[in-house]
């Protein structure tokens, strides 16, 4: 009878494979992305200065840089919280994850808003101001799916799901989350190398 009742389980967790794999691939393919999107931009200017950034980066990335640390922070916190079924605790740091990933939303937005009334509009004749909108436009709907990801890993975890579907939600969560960190970081550093 047990080994009839751990058939299903270990049939469960196996299944559970091949998303971290799909969660991996997605990380590869944004990575692409974003190193395509880099790419074009040094060949657009092509170390030709009259072709570069001629407005200073506002702020408001700087604080976004300071939010989204802060909410790979909280995010680590959680899963921790997780691994040592802590749940209060989990939805406590997941919730603020969740805040803080608005929060990095609303400062790119007054960056945008910035930018615009500095005189680069999203459609100039200098393409490479462009590309700031570009760069974290993309960044902004990964944010989202980030975000969509964490309220799906709050809502089934207040469901009171297995304790290992409940990690596994965790670890894809967590590993994507850290990723746009990452990703926001360069993205951040490469504007700045370039303005």
């Amino acid at each position: 009878m047990l080994s009839m009742a751990k058939v299903p389980l270990e049939q469960d967790i196996q299944s559970l494979k091949p998303k971290k794999f799909l969660m991996w691939l997605f990380i590869i393919t944004s990575c692409m992305l974003f190193a395509a999107l880099t790419s074009a931009y040094i060949v657009y200017t092509g170390g030709n200065p009259t072709r570069g950034i001629k407005v200073h980066l506002p702020i408001a990335f700087l604080y976004s840089s300071g939010l989204i640390i802060v909410s790979s922070l909280t995010m680590h916190y959680a899963f921790k919280a997780a691994k040592e079924l802590q749940l209060a605790k989990q939805r406590l740091f997941l919730g603020l994850t969740i805040l803080l990933g608005f929060a990095f939303f609303a400062s790119q937005w007054i960056a945008w808003t910035v930018l615009f009334e500095s005189g680069a509009p999203f459609v100039n004749s200098n393409a490479s101001e462009s590309f700031i909108y570009v760069f974290s436009a993309f960044h902004i709907v990964h944010i989202f799916a980030g975000i969509g990801m964490m309220a799906y890993t709050y809502i089934k975890q207040n469901k009171g799901i297995p304790h290992y579907k409940n990690m596994f939600n965790m670890e894809l969560t967590s590993l994507f989350w850290h990723f746009l960190d990452i990703l926001w970081i360069y993205l951040y550093v490469f504007l700045l190398l370039n303005q």
